[in-house]
């Protein structure tokens, strides 16, 4: 049955409604509408310049229509008077090509076809830092090595619990918070849903995880390498595939637990995870993470190579059980519609070609991969390395569209060449004097 967002807003007490969307950078970009406009909003959409948000619009393109999803209504727990809404960009009475969650919704339609539903779980990793965000929010919190720290875990309780709190309250089943591997860094997990309320949850929770730290005097930031000798902030997604109410990734007779097409996925995702690369790690910053030095607790926890295993957590792509595998690359800052979308058509290649991903290494890659074998992928070692394989890449052209692709690259672009006209003070430091 239809949710009739304006009886919504009478029996739940919603007075505005956030109308949002996440724009190809992964920003939340929202408008707040009264709830006696709800039911226009609803029909026709809210209107936006596309220009004056990342979508690769100019000033004279008409209004971008943002027609909420009724199905996604959250009410705030923090300020219950305020329900958020995803939506989905239109123009010319038209979808969006190159809107993130038009791309992802295409992308399930297509599995959909093959008679596949997509299920997965991500693991957000964010830091509790100063407002200014230059040094982290818990001066105490020093160890080597304070991964599961209860001390430090507590200290920051009252955010902590409160974000837990509301995620029991909206019924996403959260299941274990933790103090993660660098000083000040958190990880919260819920539990896995279709992959489109997955990413519309991960939309939310970045949203609400900031807003509750700044309810309490905090920053969160997912930034993926907010501090050089710490390990950053990975975004993992736990991946399924399901046909008919059954995990078709699961075979028990499998030395792993994975099916016939669960490794022929996994092979389509190590055959092009290079060319995704832009999508799953999509800042400069970025590569400070999946290419980093050794960190003070002894290990990054990123991959630097295309790689899959057992339960080895020096890998891109870890299996810790039967029915499912760990995509370990993308960051924090990855789009929460495009990673799904990327991750998806990368898998149903490999399913359609039959792309075999070899044996698995069970070796520490951190270690020993000199031991890998020599044909083995290395990942890009900056964004523009990674913009380069993404804008020639024939499966996320033919997949994802020209449109997006084209788009998505242009805007990238323009960001690294920015951040290339900035001179760091090593610079000045080394080179000064040459």
């Amino acid at each position: 049955m239809a949710v009739d967002l304006a009886i919504e807003a009478r029996e739940r007490g919603i007075k505005y409604f956030l109308i949002s969307f996440v724009d190809l950078f992964g920003t939340l970009r929202a408008k707040l509408a009264p709830a006696s406009a709800i039911a226009d909003m609803a029909e026709d959409g809210a209107g936006f310049a596309g220009f004056a948000s990342w979508l690769d619009m100019t000033p004279a393109d008409p209004d971008v229509l943002a027609i909420p999803d009724p199905s996604s209504l959250i009410q705030l727990p923090w300020k219950p008077e305020v329900g958020w809404l995803a939506a989905d960009p239109y123009m010319h009475g038209k979808l969006v090509e190159q809107a993130p969650r038009n791309i992802l919704q295409a992308m399930l339609k297509k599995a959909e076809a093959a008679g596949y539903t997509l299920k997965t779980g991500v693991e957000c990793e964010f830091f509790l830092v100063s407002p200014d965000g230059t040094s982290l929010s818990d001066a105490a919190d020093t160890q080597a090595k304070p991964c599961y720290d209860q001390t430090a875990l507590m200290r920051r309780y009252d955010v902590i619990s409160e974000i837990c709190d509301s995620m029991l309250e909206l019924g996403w089943a959260p299941y274990q918070n933790d103090h993660e591997d660098a000083n000040g860094q958190f990880e919260m997990n819920w539990a896995f849903d279709d992959a489109l309320k997955t990413a519309d949850r991960m939309a939310f929770f970045k949203y609400m995880a900031k807003a509750i730290a700044e309810k309490h005097g905090l920053r969160a930031t997912f930034m993926p390498k907010p501090f050089a000798h710490l390990t950053g902030n990975g975004c993992h997604v736990h991946v399924s595939l399901w046909k008919d109410g059954k995990n078709v990734f699961e075979d028990r007779g499998d030395p792993l637990g994975l099916s016939k097409e669960a490794y022929n996925f996994i092979g389509g995702l190590i055959s092009v995870a290079d060319e995704m690369c832009s999508i799953t790690n999509p800042t400069v910053n970025s590569y400070k993470r999946i290419n980093a030095p050794v960190t003070t607790s002894g290990a990054t926890w990123s991959p630097n190579t295309v790689t899959f295993a057992g339960n080895n957590r020096t890998h891109m792509i870890r299996v810790p059980g039967g029915g499912r595998f760990e995509f370990r690359l993308a960051d924090g800052a990855t789009n929460p519609y495009l990673l799904p979308a990327a991750v998806l058509a990368a898998g149903l290649d490999g399913i359609a070609k039959g792309i075999d991903p070899g044996k698995p290494l069970d070796i520490n890659m951190y270690e020993d991969g000199h031991k890998a074998p020599a044909d083995v992928k290395k990942l890009p070692l900056n964004l523009l390395d990674a913009l380069r394989l993404t804008a020639k890449s024939e499966l996320l052209r033919r997949e994802l569209g020209d449109e997006f692709v084209d788009s998505y690259v242009k805007l990238k672009t323009k960001d690294w060449n920015e951040c290339q006209k900035q001179l760091t003070p090593w610079e000045r430091a080394t080179t000064l004097d040459c």
